[in-house]
């Protein structure tokens, strides 16, 4: 905490301030600032090579004798005993995997993550499994699903990692309701204009075992916070 509030009050000065505290700054202080910073050695650079490995791995979800399979491949390829390049065929083989056991590593979270979600006040969910919270009820009318509709919202993971938000862009967004996944097309037709609700979208309704881009894994149960502005005519 001390850190942050040096920094804040280090942010809250003016330019002028600053180059103040440049002048007055001693040559020997000035000197130190050009030192260069301690190497690293060979075997904490190595350690950390050994790190990122394991950062690319984690996908996978490893049980200990799979890791040791990994770890034989990782050798026969340093040793020249297979070759290099994967055919394409492996390589998809590679991607469904980590797909999959991203996907199984998602529903352990999600199952719990939802069941908590339904048992919230005001909660509904429907047979497509959608969990429709209402955070604040609108007076205006309810959009149909060809209507294209202006939002607020922000999305986040089970946990709790805000992963897009039109909030913090501070600019809301306009679509055609029926171009969205299915969670949104169905929950925001549960919303009145002016109005707020929290739509808990399963990845069945979601982005599925694919997930999107880098931001949404596979698998991924997704929670939204949604403001309903306006429907656009």
């Amino acid at each position: 905490m001390r850190h942050v509030i040096a920094l804040a009050a280090a942010l809250a000065l003016s330019p002028a301030a600053h180059a103040d505290e440049a002048k007055a700054a001693k040559p020997a202080e000035a000197t130190a600032a050009k030192a260069e910073a301690p190497k690293a050695s060979a075997d904490s650079i190595l350690y950390a090579v050994g790190q990122v490995v394991n950062q690319q791995l984690e996908a996978f979800d490893l049980s200990k004798a799979e890791f040791e399979q990994v770890l034989k491949g990782l050798k026969d390829a340093r040793d020249g005993k297979v070759k290099q390049a994967l055919d394409p065929a492996m390589q998809q083989e590679i991607n469904k995997l980590a797909q999959a056991r991203l996907a199984a590593k998602s529903a352990k979270v999600s199952g719990p993550y939802l069941a908590k979600a339904a048992a919230e006040k005001g909660a509904v969910k429907t047979e497509s499994g959608l969990v429709y919270i209402p955070v604040a009820e609108g007076t205006g009318a309810s959009p149909a699903a060809t209507d294209k509709v202006k939002v607020h919202y922000t999305g986040k993971l089970t946990d709790g990692k805000v992963f897009d938000s039109s909030v913090q862009r501070g600019k809301p967004i306009d679509f055609p309701l029926n171009g969205v996944i299915p969670c949104w097309t169905e929950g925001v037709q549960k919303m009145k204009v002016g109005g707020k609700a929290r739509l808990v979208c399963p990845a069945s309704i979601a982005y599925g075992d694919r997930g999107a881009g880098g931001s949404i894994p596979p698998g991924a149960t997704l929670d939204f916070e949604v403001e309903l502005i306006e429907i656009v005519k």
